[in-house]
């Protein structure tokens, strides 16, 4: 089961997280994070497109380790969640999914983001 994690409670789990630096890990297409992006403050933003997470996995895996907290993020929290459990089978111990995705993340932590 994979956590859900609102973007209210989004800055109570980064801290938690400390000393490590989370990575919110968007999946979202290019075009889209063009349209509506968030600001990395106290994390680190990974942009990989869903389709190319299997590619990708094994990097991810020796460069931050597979117990290092990830957030997942799309547009309406779908997409993250299937990542988010995918990251989960193959070993992946610190995720979880932004519940509502960057839609979400523009209602309740920042106006400033467009929605799409």
């Amino acid at each position: 089961m994979i956590d859900q994690l609102s973007p209210t409670h989004f800055a109570a789990w980064r801290d938690a997280a400390a000393p490590a630096m989370p990575i919110v890990l968007d999946v979202r297409e290019p075009w889209e994070v063009q349209t509506a992006s968030v600001k990395p403050d106290g994390f680190t933003l990974l942009l990989i497109p869903m389709q190319s997470v299997p590619a990708r996995i094994a990097e991810m895996k020796q460069a931050h380790g597979a117990d290092h907290p990830i957030a997942c993020l799309c547009h309406h929290g779908m997409r993250s969640l299937q990542v988010a459990h995918y990251l989960a089978q193959n070993g992946f111990t610190g995720v979880v999914n932004l519940q509502g995705g960057i839609a979400a993340w523009a209602v309740q932590l920042d106006a400033s983001v467009p929605q799409y």
